[in-house]
């Protein structure tokens, strides 16, 4: 079941290069900012993403949020996708996260579902929520 959502953050892809061209596989690195349980954070993270035989994108990814006060989390995902009318792309999957931050160790308990959309010029937006 989903729970309330738990993080929303804004962001632009800083690189994209070419793993493999048959079939196209691509590493793309990103940068965003946002809240994360109501606290600010700044983060990062790469993801390598596959066109499946029907056009379809899979995805795997890791990366990092820091808070202002030095607080980390870092995360692991899988996704699927699929490109945009407007050249961008977008995804639904999944977020397995890790702190040691007592202020955010409820992101230890449970993963985040997410909705992650980049447009053509490389702006990212996302939105997770708790999975109970």
């Amino acid at each position: 079941m989903l729970g309330e959502q738990i993080a929303e953050t804004r962001g632009k892809r800083i690189v994209r290069r070419v793993l493999s061209s048959d079939p196209l596989k691509v590493e793309v690195s990103f940068e965003d900012s946002g809240k994360l349980l109501g606290v600010e954070v700044n983060g990062f993270g790469t993801y390598c993403a596959q066109v499946q035989a029907d056009g379809r994108l899979y995805g795997e990814g890791e990366g990092a949020y820091m808070t202002k006060t030095g607080d980390m989390v870092s995360w692991k995902g899988s996704a699927r996708g699929n490109f945009t009318q407007d050249g961008g792309v977008s995804y639904r999957g999944i977020l397995y996260y890790r702190t040691a931050s007592e202020k955010l160790a409820r992101l230890n308990a449970a993963p985040g579902v997410f909705e992650y959309e980049s447009d053509a010029q490389g702006s990212t937006h996302s939105k997770v929520w708790e999975w109970k």
